[in-house]
C-alpha cells in the first residue's frame, strides 16, 4: 500500500464534468467552444469564478461580473445558465469505490472548488456521510489551486480521523491538471481523472487492493 487515505474532489470527479455542460451551453447558444473555459481560466485568481468560490461575490455579483467578462472578450452569455451547468450526475462506479474505501478503513476526505455550501440534506447528505471531513472554498474563502486549501483538507482529516497523516500519505484525485499541481508538489499521489475507469485503477494501484 503506498498510501493510507484519499481525498477526492466533487466535480468530474464524483459528479459528471459541468465541462460537459458548459460545452452543451454553448453549443445551444451560437458561443465558441471552449469560451466558459477560457472566461474561467483568465486572470484566474481574480476573475469572477474565483471570487465567487471564494464567497467574496454573491449569486447576483457574479452575474454582473461574469456577464461583464464575457462581454469584454465579444460575447453574451448568461451566467445562470452557466450556474446551472454546475449540477452534474453521481458517477455510480465512483460512489461505489468511495464506499469500498471506507469499509477498508481508509481515511476519506472531499475538497471541492464550489460557489456555496453543499445541503446536507436527502442524497448529497448521504454522499457526504461518507466522508470523514468535507472542505469547500465558498466556506473557507480559499480555494484550489492555493496551496492553503490542501494543508486545510490535510488538517481537517487528521482532527476528524485522530491521526497525524502526512501528504505524503494521502492520494488526490482531481479532473484538472492546474488543482493537481499544488498538490503534487506538497508531497501528495496525485491522479487525474479524464476517464473514471482509468483512475480507478490507478487508485487501487496506490491502496493496494481492487476497486470496483
Amino acid at each position: 500500500m503506498s498510501v493510507a487515505a484519499v481525498v477526492f474532489d466533487l466535480g468530474g470527479v464524483i459528479t459528471e464534468s459541468p465541462m460537459l455542460a458548459f460545452a452543451a451551453y454553448e453549443a445551444e447558444a451560437g458561443l465558441p467552444e471552449g469560451l466558459i473555459r477560457r472566461l474561467n481560466s483568465t486572470d484566474p485568481d481574480t476573475n469572477a469564478w474565483a471570487r465567487y468560490e471564494r464567497n467574496e461575490l454573491d449569486v447576483e455579483g457574479f452575474v454582473d461580473t461574469f456577464e461583464a467578462e464575457a462581454l469584454a472578450a465579444g460575447h453574451r452569455v448568461d451566467a445562470r445558465r452557466v450556474l446551472a451547468a454546475l449540477h452534474g450526475e453521481v458517477r455510480p462506479e465512483m460512489v461505489a469505490a468511495v464506499r469500498r474505501l471506507r469499509a477498508a478503513g481508509l481515511p476519506l476526505a472531499m475538497l471541492s472548488n464550489n460557489v456555496a455550501p453543499m445541503e446536507r440534506t436527502g442524497p448529497l447528505a448521504e454522499l457526504l456521510g461518507l466522508f470523514d471531513a468535507v472542505v469547500e472554498s465558498s466556506v473557507e474563502g480559499v480555494r484550489k489551486p492555493e496551496p492553503e486549501i490542501y494543508r486545510r483538507a490535510l488538517a481537517r482529516l487528521n482532527e476528524a480521523v485522530g491521526r497525524d497523516l502526512d501528504f505524503a500519505d494521502c492520494a488526490y484525485l482531481d479532473d484538472l491538471g492546474i488543482n493537481l499541481k499544488p498538490a503534487r508538489a506538497l508531497g501528495m499521489h496525485t491522479v487525474k481523472v479524464a476517464d473514471p475507469r482509468g483512475a480507478l485503477d490507478e487508485l487501487s494501484a496506490l491502496v493496494g487492493f481492487p476497486l470496483p
